[in-house]
């Protein structure tokens, strides 16, 4: 099976043209193909081009666990890239469709920097989404564990909980990120964002991925903090958002749709052999 692997600030995916399958995914097959030790190991696997209705393009997107996420801006971001380097696309802007919605992406000169219009935010508990009463969910608590938690919710067509903190660390994302994930007020499982405010034009997060675990970085986990500091008065409408893997800059417009932009790195293209399905 032929593949292309790319990582945007360290948060690395699997590109798979559905021409190159035999078999179709599943479950099983996409938790071996990611797997670090049995696999090729990557944070999720891009499927695509598909059939688009509306858009120029179609992509599936697959946790490390085997579920199906609805949109990712690093991989909206890689798969921009992917479609750059096959001769695809040129320096126009393409849109593409995904579960969470269509975007639209450009690729700048060269191909190392991109830029994809991942659409609005909404805090709508409707929307999200988040159990109890329709609300912006805004400035709330909860406990994970025997610690009380202040966050705020929101959706770029996938959902985000975001936890205001002074101080953040990749040992509190670890540890809190999964009772987070988890937590009953999110029907459909959340993306976990520790987040704190430096200044008015920049945050730093540690991220917890719903289906995927603790992530160098996250595109969509970029734009959701971005937003939310901005909604929250706490930041302007340009946002750098600093993550373990590096940074990303994140455009707040009026209507509140997000612009994300920053670097994708292409770093093999392969096959993997049938030996790596056997048990």
């Amino acid at each position: 099976m032929r593949f292309s692997k790319y990582h945007g600030l360290g948060n690395d995916y699997i590109v798979i043209d559905p021409a190159d399958l035999s078999d179709p995914l599943t479950p099983a097959s996409i938790r071996r193909i990611c797997d670090r030790h049995y696999g090729a190991g990557a944070d999720g696997i891009l499927l695509g081009p598909l059939p688009a209705a509306g858009a120029d393009f179609a992509l599936r997107i697959f946790n490390p666990d085997g579920s199906e996420a609805e949109k990712s801006g690093n991989g909206l971001r890689i798969f921009a890239r992917y479609l750059w380097d096959r001769g695809l696309v040129a320096q126009e802007p393409f849109t593409i469709a995904t579960a969470g919605g269509i975007v639209t992406a450009q690729v700048e000169p060269g191909g190392r920097l991109v830029t994809v219009e991942m659409g609005p935010v909404s805090f709508d508990s409707r929307e999200i989404p988040v159990a109890g009463p329709p609300r912006e969910v805004l400035n709330e608590t909860m406990r994970a564990g025997t610690t009380e938690l202040h966050y705020c919710a929101a959706t770029l067509g996938n959902p985000h909980c975001i936890v205001l903190r002074e101080q953040v660390s990749a040992d509190e994302a670890q540890r809190l990120g999964p009772l987070v994930e988890m937590d009953p007020r999110f029907p459909r499982r959340t993306n976990v964002q520790f987040m704190q405010v430096i200044d008015h034009s920049q945050v730093r997060i540690e991220i917890w991925e719903r289906g995927a675990g603790y992530t160098l970085a996250s595109g969509s986990s970029a734009c959701a903090a971005a937003a939310v500091a901005h909604r929250l008065n706490l930041c302007d409408a340009e946002v750098t958002v600093a993550m373990p893997g590096g940074s990303l800059q994140v455009s707040i417009a009026p209507d509140w749709s997000v612009t994300l932009r920053g670097p994708v790195n292409q770093v093999w293209k392969g096959d993997l052999c049938e030996e790596a399905f056997k048990a």
